[in-house]
């Protein structure tokens, strides 16, 4: 088979791959709050139970050597996917009863762990069907797909949930609707997937001794990776950089949704689709394009300071927003855009000090240890900043947020970095 059938291969599968995967997370985790806030729960409810939906992501290094050994990984992507729309399907027959609520929440997390497995198997299915050079060359072109997911899910899907509200006049029916379109897409996915995706040699479920020789290499990993030079160092630089950008993540759609009596900004939900889901997102991903070439041209000792000062210093726009009230839907764009970009930039330090940190024999699972901890980076802080923002008001709350940037500050100026780690080695799309 020639080089040109085999990148054509690719292409049949791998984009298609990681839009599957995006789309779920971010209908637990953005989704899901613009459709409760519409259903009138409070944003203290909001933040403390979405927030928790995290967790199977925290998790989800201690179930992946099931993943590994259990089938192969083709067989977890097809079943998870399909699993997914089950959920989704549950999710769209629950809204309308009068314990919506509970059962939405049920059906979320049943999303979350299908989700968060499915990760692990598309990640090992991408390094098992693609060579070295492949990798580096189709890296971009993943994160491209994954970010469009989050641009369909919480732009396009809220537009039009938006636009069905206003046709039916009922809200819950309108976000039915919406889940049933997520429920045939992930139909269509894996039927998609059952049909396209290859069926590598490598690709075969792992061989253990005994359950008492897996338990012990699991072991072995975890404990590898606690004894890494400088890990209270470490661990403080993954729970604490984002401390900030976690809770204005929670607030910042139910913001642009209240009533401006109550402090928000009164934008209608396909408006808020335009505004966070869609111009947001493309300024996110323009924000991690530039982060990716600038520390591939200096490395990330060069660039790191002006990456947090990117992800932190514009959440002063949501003060300037709160304050003025600005009925321009054009500033409101700009400021959203404005954050969004600084924080695509600044989570590119993030990504790479996750790479940095998981270098070494266990790379795989140390990196998946790194984003286990960055969930709870962001679960832990969210819980009670639906709570925080009720007792402060939206005004004094961003004023926080941009307080709470701080700890952020402080452990950049302790973590270890080689100067050159970085440079020449990752590519403008990482």
């Amino acid at each position: 088979m020639t080089n040109q059938s085999v990148k054509r291969n690719r292409w049949t599968w791998l984009p298609s791959l990681y839009f599957a995967e995006g789309l779920p997370f971010v209908a637990v985790m953005t989704v899901s709050v613009i459709m409760y806030k519409r259903l009138e729960l409070s944003n203290a409810e909001i933040a403390f139970y979405t927030s928790w939906l995290y967790l199977p992501w925290i998790i989800k290094p201690l179930w992946s050597p099931v993943v590994d050994i259990l089938k192969t990984r083709r067989f977890w992507i097809v079943s998870m996917q399909l699993l997914i729309g089950a959920a989704f399907a549950a999710i769209a027959m629950s809204i309308p009863a009068d314990n919506f609520f509970r059962y939405t929440m049920v059906a979320f997390w049943l999303v979350a762990f299908s989700s968060a497995t499915h990760d692990i198997a598309a990640d090992g299915f991408y390094i098992l069907s693609l060579n070295d050079h492949e990798q580096a060359w189709f890296v971009g072109i993943r994160n491209t797909f994954y970010r469009l997911a989050m641009i369909t899910g919480q732009g396009l899907l809220v537009m039009v949930a938006g636009w069905l509200e206003t046709d039916t006049n009922n809200v819950p029916l309108s976000w039915s609707i919406v889940f049933y379109l997520l429920t045939a897409t992930y139909v269509l996915l894996y039927a998609w997937h059952r049909t396209v995706l290859p069926q590598p040699d490598s690709d075969i479920p792992g061989a253990f001794q005994s359950f008492g020789d897996l338990a012990a290499k699991f072991v072995e990993t975890f404990v590898a990776f606690f004894k890494k030079e400088h890990i209270g160092k470490i661990l403080a630089f993954l729970l604490l950089y984002r401390v900030a950008e976690a809770q204005l993540a929670k607030l910042a759609p139910p913001f642009l949704l209240d009533e401006r009596g109550a402090g928000g900004l009164g934008l209608g939900t396909t408006e808020v689709g335009l505004v966070y889901g869609t111009v947001g997102a493309l300024m996110l991903t323009i924000g991690g394009l530039v982060g990716g070439f600038l520390a591939a041209r200096h490395g990330l000792k060069y660039w790191l300071w002006i990456m947090v000062a990117a992800i932190n210093l514009p959440n002063a726009v949501y003060i300037f927003l709160a304050y003025a009230q600005p009925e321009s839907l054009l500033l409101v764009n700009i400021a959203v855009g404005i954050e969004q970009l600084g924080y695509g930039l600044g989570f590119t330090a993030y990504t790479l000090y996750m790479l940095y940190v998981a270098r070494g024999s266990h790379s795989t699972a140390h990196f998946a240890i790194c984003t286990g901890f960055m969930a709870l980076g962001m679960m832990l802080p969210g819980l009670f900043s639906g709570w925080l923002q009720e007792t402060l008001g939206y005004q004094h709350f961003f004023i926080w947020v941009l307080i709470a940037t701080v700890p952020s500050f402080l452990v950049v100026a302790l973590i270890p970095l080689d100067a050159d780690f970085g440079r020449e080695k990752v590519s403008p799309g990482q």
